[in-house]
């Protein structure tokens, strides 16, 4: 997996405006130009005489560098003294927290003053820039750097986070991050080889969570919420009728080590789209495993939930300009499973704070949970698609999330995968 700079990518831009190029290749430019970095780069005039397809060849050579994600020299110097600004509040972490989702439940748990809020994020400046913006009071958050396609960063993390919370107990994790990547027609890899999707949504998570289980049991009340979604459960909508469906076979992607060159935890050629769905079956069933591992020896909460279709988020960057134009408002006239970021936070919130969400176990929706398209009421809103409205409520998962053989063997392959030890894991653990 490369990078592309900015500079070289507007050059190149302006190389193959004369020229025809595969589309897919093109999109793919100006998607990761717009990602960037800030590295500077030096490269040679092109030859004019040389045909197109050769200079875009060597224009790709002189502007591809090897991508990290992540580099130990990044490390975040620990934060200290945390306990004097936590003060009486509840601790909780929320990954994926610069944006969409993740932002707005950050904003809706610091608004109750009854939370001090972890933000952790791949990009600290923007979590702060994002912060500031949405209005989280001051003395209620802090950025810390989490990238979950480096399985060392997320271990740098809980370290930086257990100097900085001293010996208090971490209350709350919300595991909300997620990469989606249906565009892509190759594979995209974290640091550790692991295919982006998958890699970032699921077994980044996993580590994240197990490194923390002894830490939160110490905590009263403690929660740990994994996001879901309805397009990794084939009893829906989302899941069920729209291709490709969540499949995870007999596991024989995952069962090879995940890493490079596999492509999809059932071993087949990489779908960027399915790729996104298995890792969210992953997540939920995580969860299940979760509660019927730890639930009755610590204590902790684990739960999933859907907080609606979030039309407009940024996990939709990679989709084209006019299906990010039209999707909100189909979700939102024509299927009613539309739901805005900001309640689809204070959702997100819900489970973490309200009381009637302390049972163990459980897959939360709001409307209907989106298994069948709205229906108009009274009110001139469609309800029941688990958009927005409605109460919260226990929803059923697919037979495949539930499948508890299958879920045995996610978590003991994903344990394997990011090298997760006896040592390290929670004691008190059902086989």
């Amino acid at each position: 997996m490369v990078r592309f700079l900015p500079i070289a990518a507007a050059a190149l831009a302006a190389t193959v405006s004369g020229f025809t190029s595969p589309a897919p290749m093109a999109s793919r430019m100006q998607s990761i130009a717009t990602a960037g970095t800030s590295s500077s780069l030096q490269f040679s005039p092109l030859s004019e005489d040389k045909s197109s397809s050769t200079q875009l060849n060597e224009m790709m050579t002189q502007i591809e560098l090897p991508e990290k994600l992540y580099f130990e020299k990044e490390k975040e110097i620990p934060k200290v003294l945390g306990g004097l600004q936590i003060g009486l509040r509840k601790l909780v972490v929320i990954t994926g927290a610069s944006s969409g989702l993740g932002l707005n439940c950050a904003k809706a748990l610091a608004d109750t003053n009854r939370y001090f809020v972890v933000m952790a994020c791949r990009d600290v400046e923007k979590g702060k820039k994002e912060a500031k913006r949405m209005g989280l009071p001051d003395g209620s958050y802090t950025v810390m750097k989490l990238e979950l396609g480096n399985l060392q960063s997320v271990r740098d993390f809980v370290a930086n986070l257990k100097a900085f919370k001293s010996a208090r107990p971490l209350n709350h994790l919300i595991c909300n991050a997620a990469v989606y990547k249906p565009k892509d027609p190759n594979p995209a890899w974290t640091d550790d080889g692991f295919e982006m999707s998958m890699g970032v949504n699921h077994l980044g998570h996993f580590l994240l969570v197990n490194l923390l289980l002894d830490d939160m049991k110490r905590a009263k009340g403690a929660r740990c919420c994994i996001v879901g979604s309805i397009t990794g459960n084939t009893n829906t909508v989302g899941g069920g009728l729209v291709y490709p469906q969540a499949d995870l076979g007999n596991l024989s992607g995952l069962e090879a080590g995940g890493r490079k060159p596999v492509e999809m935890a059932d071993g087949k050629p990489f779908f960027g789209a399915k790729a996104y769905k298995d890792s969210k079956v992953c997540n939920m069933m995580t969860v299940s495993e979760l509660h019927r591992r730890y639930h009755d020896s610590t204590g902790i909460t684990f739960s999933s939930m859907y907080p609606g279709c979030i039309a407009e988020t940024a996990l939709f960057r990679e989709k084209r300009p006019w299906f990010r134009k039209a999707f909100p408002w189909f979700m939102k006239y024509v299927t009613g499973g539309y739901v805005g970021e900001r309640e689809a936070g204070e959702r997100l919130a819900q489970v973490i704070d309200d009381e009637q969400c302390d049972k163990s176990g459980v897959y939360w929706s709001w409307n209907g949970g989106a298994q069948t398209v709205g229906r108009w009421d009274e009110s001139g809103k469609p309800t029941g698609a688990g958009g927005s409205g409605g109460e919260i409520f226990e929803n059923t998962q697919s037979d495949a999330v539930r499948d508890l053989p299958t879920a045995k063997k996610v978590w003991d392959l994903s344990k394997a995968a990011v090298g997760l030890t006896d040592k390290e894991m929670a004691k008190g653990m059902k086989p």
